[in-house]
């Protein structure tokens, strides 16, 4: 309970009061993620023995959800440190989990490059061996966090070993490593997703996470749930506040020249309708994969698979409702409608994309491996 009321606090003191500022200026919500770090929220799905109070995947995604509905850009700056823990859970690093557990400490995922692209499967980055570290280059397209957290999950080709890709754990201030450019995108503005990349940066041997090569199974048991699951999550938290946001603009705007407020029109009632339904299902979708989860049902991979690729198009969806519904009003800065429009179109082409679930998710129904060997 103290964490939800930690949650709740920070949201309506900080989150909430500086969307509109880090959307305007692009700007990292520091404030926010250092509050959260104090609040002990980033240490959440730390296990107990690493001095973490062990959160569930389901609190993660509470979490997750709560900033989303203030601030899209935040979100996705706790969602990608809770993907990168469990990476890092998964790895069994006692250090940096204690690290984490102890505070300060934010974590992301560099994965995408423009090699591959949201092929996250197929890195290009090269690892050489150097005595008792390994030398790793590269160029990473899209890093949440870039240049703001302490350390990332960096994916690359393997040393030597068999498979497509090995995992390393990078404090971000290890020597080779730089931001490689700005950010200034169409939605999800403060989350600074900016490129980065390594140049002859040597990291020990020690820090691979896994088996050399074996860094895409770790990926898809360990990290892939938790970031699908998240970003579902964070679509929900945008669908009930753009929701909201709706239903409050139609419940005080008026038709003076009929003495009605458009709360009192059909159409408009109709709108907030779909919205409210496409929000409950969505939610409901995932809330669904979560359980599967908890419960180890055969089915909870395809559920999970489904849940991002549901929710992306959902919450585009209704964002685009909501401007209609809204009108000239919600082209406006004020309502907020308009940054939760460009917020939502990011998790379509978020790696794995909409078009790639698909076709896992078909995978999964034919019984088929998500990733064919010669891709993989």
């Amino acid at each position: 309970m103290s964490a939800e009321r930690d949650l709740a606090r920070i949201v309506d003191e900080i989150v909430a009061p500086e969307a509109a500022e880090i959307d305007r200026s692009g700007s990292f919500p520091r404030k926010a993620v250092d509050a959260l770090a104090d609040a002990g929220l980033l240490a959440l799905t730390v296990p107990p023995e690493f001095g973490g109070p062990g959160g569930s995947l389901r609190e993660a995604a509470r979490v997750v959800r709560t900033l989303s509905s203030a601030c899209g850009s935040t979100a996705m700056v706790v969602m990608m440190h809770y993907s990168a823990v469990a990476t890092l859970r998964a790895g069994h690093r006692e250090a940096e989990l204690r690290t984490i557990a102890n505070g300060r400490h934010l974590s992301t995922l560099a994965f995408s490059e423009p090699g591959s692209r949201s092929h996250f499967w197929a890195p290009m980055s090269s690892a050489a061996a150097d005595g008792d570290h390994v030398v790793l280059n590269a160029r990473k397209s899209w890093v949440t966090s870039a240049g703001q957290a302490d350390s990332l999950v960096w994916s690359s080709r393997p040393v030597t070993g068999d498979g497509p890709m090995s995992l390393w754990f990078v404090p971000a201030d290890t020597p080779g490593l730089s931001v490689a450019g700005p950010f200034d995108g169409l939605g999800l503005r403060g989350n600074n997703s900016r490129p980065m990349s390594a140049v002859d940066m040597r990291v020990p041997r020690a820090s691979l996470l896994g088996t050399d090569g074996g860094g895409l199974d770790l990926a898809l048991s360990a990290v892939l749930p938790v970031f699908l699951l998240l970003n579902a999550s964070a679509s929900v938290g945008l669908m009930e506040a753009v929701t909201a946001e709706t239903v409050a603009h139609i419940g005080r705007t008026r038709l003076e020249h009929l003495g009605r407020s458009l709360a009192e029109q059909s159409e408009y009632r109709a709108a907030v309708a779909r919205m409210r339904i496409d929000t409950d299902r969505t939610a409901a979708l995932v809330d669904a994969a979560l359980n599967a989860i908890e419960e180890g049902r055969a089915e909870a991979q395809l559920l999970v698979l489904e849940a991002k690729a549901a929710a992306d198009e959902s919450a585009a969806a209704t964002a685009d409702l909501a401007m209609l519904t809204c009108g000239g009003a919600a082209f406006r800065k004020e309502l907020g409608i308009e940054r939760r429009f460009r917020d939502s179109r990011a998790a379509r082409v978020m790696a794995p994309t909409t078009a790639t679930l698909h076709d896992f998710v078909g995978r999964a129904l034919c019984e088929l491996p998500l990733l064919d060997a010669a891709t993989a």
